[in-house]
This record gives structure tokens, C-alpha cells and sequence, in this order.
């Protein structure tokens, strides 16, 4: 029973992980290799030098998420929507700066892709990762508000890169601002992760009760 549950643990935190170091690596390693600036999103980075770690990290992600088995049905389909959504952000590019019909067309079951990737980590985030098994201990409800904030997070950051793209894309194309969005994202998807794993917010082993020494 103890090697099931270390083995939960350690793929929750390889999915955190990865997720942290997904906008880091792809972000310095195409800065440092290629130079240039920054590009327009994180998908963007598939037409770096870095688009095998880009590749990767995400099928890595989504079989980690394939192989994950949460506490019920809802948990098992919601997390091979994700592993099956997350490999197809990775497999179906982002459309170049001058695409083709059919980059075009990839481009969009891309975006498709990433809004159920993200849509259903967020799911995990607001309704599957704080249910509660009993009476929840006190890092158990500070676990919670991660999670939730995690939640929030992703989907603020999906409603701002919809309004951004539709309304102030040519005025804050020189910010970047779909870049940050979606590092914020899976920044606080590989948070969340990381703290169902308890490499964050652990809980804290139960104190022995010492019996007092009889004094018969």
C-alpha cells in the first residue's frame, strides 16, 4: 500500500514539475540558443530550436496523466481528456506567422486543444483535487485554497487571452501578453500539481502519544 501511494505522489509532482519548468526551459533555452526576443506565445516555440522540448515536456505530461488514477470515474476521464488534449497541443502546432490553409486549420484544432488542456486542469483544480475523505485536516484546507487559487488562475488567464486576442492584440503585441498568460497558466498547473503531491503543504505525521509511566 505504501509503494501505491509513493507512486501516486511521484507522478503528481513529476506533473508539477514539468509544468513549472516547461515556460522556463522553452522561454531561457530559445534566448540562450537562438536569441532574437521573445516570441508571440508559448506554443510558439514549437518553430524554435526548443520545439522538441516543447514536444516532449507535453506528451510527457499527458502520459504521466494517462497513467494518473485519482479516487473515482470522474477523476480516471477527466485526466485522460487532459493527457489526450495536452499530446495534442503538442502534436497539432500553433499557425505560423504566415500559414498555409491548412496551418490555419491546424492552428485552430490547436487552439481547440488548449482550452480543453486547460479548461480541465482547472476542473481538477476547483472540483476534484478538494474533495475531502472525512473531516479535513488543517493543511488539507490550506491545500484547498492553493488548489482553488491554482483554478481561478488558469481561467483568468484563458478569458484574458481571449479578450486580449480579439480586442488589444496589435496594441500589446510588443508586451507579449499571450506569452506571460499562458506561462501563468502552467506555472499555477504545476503548482497545483505539486501540492497534490505534497511536495508543498504536506501532511504533518500524527503525534505519538507517550503513556505516562505507572507510578503501581
Amino acid at each position: 500500500m505504501t509503494a501505491f501511494v509513493r507512486s501516486y505522489l511521484f507522478l503528481r509532482r513529476a506533473i508539477g514539475v514539468l509544468g513549472i519548468l516547461l515556460p522556463i526551459v522553452v522561454i531561457v533555452g530559445k534566448e540562450l540558443l537562438e536569441g532574437g526576443g521573445l516570441l508571440g506565445s508559448l506554443s510558439g516555440y514549437y518553430y524554435s530550436d526548443l520545439r522538441n522540448v516543447f514536444v516532449g515536456t507535453l506528451c510527457a505530461i499527458g502520459v504521466f496523466l494517462i497513467a494518473y488514477r485519482g479516487y473515482g470515474r470522474v477523476d480516471d476521464i477527466a485526466a485522460n481528456i487532459a493527457a489526450v488534449a495536452g499530446i495534442g497541443v503538442a502534436l497539432f502546432p500553433t499557425q505560423p506567422v504566415s500559414p498555409t490553409p491548412t496551418e490555419h486549420a491546424i492552428g485552430i484544432v490547436h487552439l481547440v486543444f488548449a482550452a480543453i488542456f486547460f479548461l480541465t486542469l482547472a476542473f481538477f483544480c476547483l472540483f476534484l483535487f478538494t474533495k475531502n475523505d472525512g473531516a479535513p485536516t488543517k493543511r488539507k484546507r490550506s491545500r484547498n485554497v492553493v488548489y482553488r487559487v491554482c483554478g481561478i488562475v488558469m481561467l483568468a488567464c484563458l478569458v484574458l487571452i481571449v479578450v486580449n486576442g480579439l480586442f488589444f492584440s496589435a496594441a500589446t503585441a510588443a508586451l507579449h501578453p499571450t506569452l506571460w498568460l499562458e506561462s501563468l497558466a502552467v506555472f499555477a498547473f504545476g503548482f497545483a500539481w505539486l501540492t497534490k503531491g505534497q511536495t508543498l503543504l504536506g501532511d504533518q505525521p500524527e503525534p505519538q502519544v507517550q503513556s505516562q509511566p505507572s507510578l503501581a
